[in-house]
């Protein structure tokens, strides 16, 4: 019977997949904003089938990544320091005090403007394109807080 990962394990896998999240989203980012997210380009998205998907893509690698590494590898992170972990809210206040994480104010913005995307997507043009584009401004944030993460654990010997 195969044993489950130890905790570390269960970390480095977790920092791989957000290294590879970080990755994708930031490809698909790249590939969706080569041009400003507009409300015409919002409009269009029933017939560009090919902008629609891109769109789909960002929204779902946007919540992805950012449920990665809040609702995972934040607070495995957190235990394996020793931290006592809890709400997320309460996690991400250790994680912004370790230098992880920029801000908790702009991670909480980051979650509402991820759930906006989600379920403003068919509703709204305006405000679909004003989330995408707000969000397209947060992917250098997700990727440093994963880049952040991946530093201190080669730090300390746990990523290798």
């Amino acid at each position: 019977m195969p044993q489950p990962p130890t905790p570390h394990e269960r970390l480095r896998f977790l920092a791989d997949l957000a290294q590879k999240e970080a990755r994708h989203l930031a490809l698909t980012d790249a590939r969706l904003f080569a041009q400003p997210f507009t409300e015409a380009r919002a409009r269009s998205l029933a017939q560009d089938i090919d902008l629609a998907e891109r769109a789909d893509a960002f929204v779902a690698r946007f919540g992805r990544l950012q449920d990665t590494l809040g609702d995972k590898l934040i607070p495995r992170h957190l235990e394996a320091l020793g931290e006592k972990t809890g709400a997320a809210i309460d996690n991400l206040d250790k994680a912004e005090r370790l230098g992880w994480v920029p801000s908790t104010e702009d991670w909480m913005a980051m979650r509402k403007l991820r759930n906006q995307m989600i379920h403003e997507y068919i509703d709204d043009p305006n405000i679909l394109a004003n989330a995408l584009q707000s969000g397209h401004e947060y992917v250098p944030t997700l990727v440093q807080v994963t880049n952040n993460i991946l530093k201190d654990l080669e730090a300390r010997g746990w990523r290798g």
